[in-house]
């Protein structure tokens, strides 16, 4: 099956976190992968996990949209170069619908990315202890932004076939939103979870019977062919005298440098695996061959490289396997001492450190390329989007240099050295509650931020740069 035209697309929204959007997007996306359909998953906000899942699910990497971290621009030219060749787009909201930075306006919102977007949006409704009420619910959801088009509603958990012909008679009724179906409880389509959310696809592969079963139960609860039959062409006509929606590199990157590439060593396993893909994307443009390694597995460093790039992910949960890989330490800390550019954000600034201590007070010992240590607490340490300024010159650009990107950790920095340097300022999502951090010695820089190139692809362009000062000895 395909779709005439050009390529659909729908966000799948929430009334509130935890209302099963996850679940039914990776239901939807199995489904219409059945039917002969190309999807493109995206996902609103800076989350790792539930894009991790998406594209696993889909076959092709899931996308990151997000309103705060990356202009309207940026956010348009990322997801029409993706959208482009898929059949169906497939975004996946955050929080509520209209939920965003505060209680005063839509930014940072589904609802604002889905206005952006242009795209209708599909309302996931948790329907326990709920009926005739569903119909004021929804009113209130279709009603609250004249400019958002509410194509459709999905109700979730519902206890009977009873239950929903109750709920499909109080929308019909109203008249505003028409009901898609909806999925029962099934204790079994839960995802586990952990304290940073749901486990990660490295962690916790959905297996390809639960995927189809999540499927089946889209098929047969869900009216596809409606949901489809709704769904607008992913197209915006601009006007012929509009400025330029994103600047070129941003709407495709293609490897603008001519000289030879450097090649950077990207850490990927269960331990390192949040990167945003334009990261990589823009890292490549600007000459760098991306080489993946195991930190957790590999006894040594691939051969010739002139860079490494730890991300975050779940280092604490490995500490163990880690800290007895010394021939993986010994080899970092090797080219460390010989001035090649190290960077790490989050789980890579724990791996960097002196030791890490797990929540039963054992300290496990770490690479020890930083001069700090670093302990897991119970509860969250800190959450939220950061924007960073560049204090000196560094791996990622000179003094000045603005980037945006967010932060989310139960760790924290218990012991650090007078010897480690301060590279950044950053600052919260106001602007406020101003602090040192970018923690660096040496050509090693490590922040707990993980950073979104594309709010500053300048940083990808620095970062290879210092890597091909490594290579040719400058």
């Amino acid at each position: 099956m395909s779709l005439a035209g050009s390529p659909r697309g729908l966000v799948i929204a929430g009334v509130h976190s935890g209302v099963g959007k996850t679940t039914i997007t990776l239901g939807l996306i199995m489904a219409l992968k059945r039917r002969g359909l190309k999807v493109q998953p995206f996902k609103v906000g800076p989350d790792f996990i539930d894009p991790g899942h998406h594209t696993r699910v889909a076959g092709c990497a899931c996308r990151n949209l997000d309103g705060w971290m990356l202009s309207r621009e940026a956010n348009l030219a990322i997801f029409d170069h993706h959208a482009a060749g898929a059949d169906v787009a497939v975004v996946e909201g955050v929080m509520g619908l209209f939920d965003g930075y505060d209680g005063r306006s839509e930014a940072g919102s589904t609802a604002q990315m889905a206005k952006w977007l242009g795209l209708p949006v599909v309302l996931v409704a948790d329907a326990r202890s709920m009926a005739r009420s569903a119909a004021a619910l929804v009113h209130g959801f279709a009603s609250f932004d004249p400019d958002l088009t509410l194509s459709g509603v999905i109700f979730n958990r519902i206890g009977s076939p009873t239950h929903l012909s109750y709920l499909e008679q109080a929308l019909e009724q109203s008249g505003e939103v028409p009901c898609l179906g909806g999925i029962p409880r099934d204790r079994e389509l839960n995802i586990p979870e952990r304290h940073l959310g749901l486990t990660t696809a490295q962690d916790h592969p959905l297996s390809a019977e639960y995927m189809q079963h999540l499927a089946d139960l889209m098929e047969k609860c869900l009216d596809l062919d409606l949901l489809l039959k709704g769904l607008p062409a992913c197209r915006r006509e601009t006007p012929a005298d509009a400025p330029s929606p994103a600047p070129p590199l941003q709407r495709k990157p293609k490897t603008e440098n001519r000289k030879p590439p450097i090649r950077l060593g990207v850490a990927q396993d269960r331990a390192f695996c949040f990167y945003y893909p334009e990261n990589l994307e823009w890292l490549e443009h600007f000459g760098a061959q991306i080489v993946h390694f195991s930190p957790l597995t590999d006894t040594e460093l691939p051969p010739d490289l002139h860079g490494l790039y730890l991300g975050g992910g779940y280092p604490e949960l490995l500490a163990t396997q880690l800290a007895e890989n010394h021939p993986m330490m010994q080899a970092i800390g090797a080219q460390a001492r010989a001035g090649m550019p190290i960077y790490a954000e989050c789980g890579g600034l724990m791996y960097l450190s002196r030791e890490i201590t797990d929540l039963d007070g054992q300290p496990h010992p770490m690479a020890g390329l930083l001069p700090l240590k670093v302990r897991m607490l119970p509860s969250l340490r800190s959450l939220g989007y950061r924007e960073i300024i560049l204090v000196a010159d560094g791996l990622l650009g000179p003094p000045g240099t603005r980037a945006r990107g967010h932060e989310f950790h139960y760790s924290e920095i218990v012991s650090e050295s007078p010897d480690l340097g301060r590279l950044y300022r950053i600052m919260d999502r106001q602007g406020e509650n101003s602090r040192p951090e970018g923690y660096t010695l040496g050509n090693v820089l490590a922040s707990y931020v993980h950073l979104h190139f594309s709010s500053n692809p300048e940083l990808a362009r620095h970062l290879v740069g210092n890597c091909r000062g490594f290579k040719e000895g400058g």
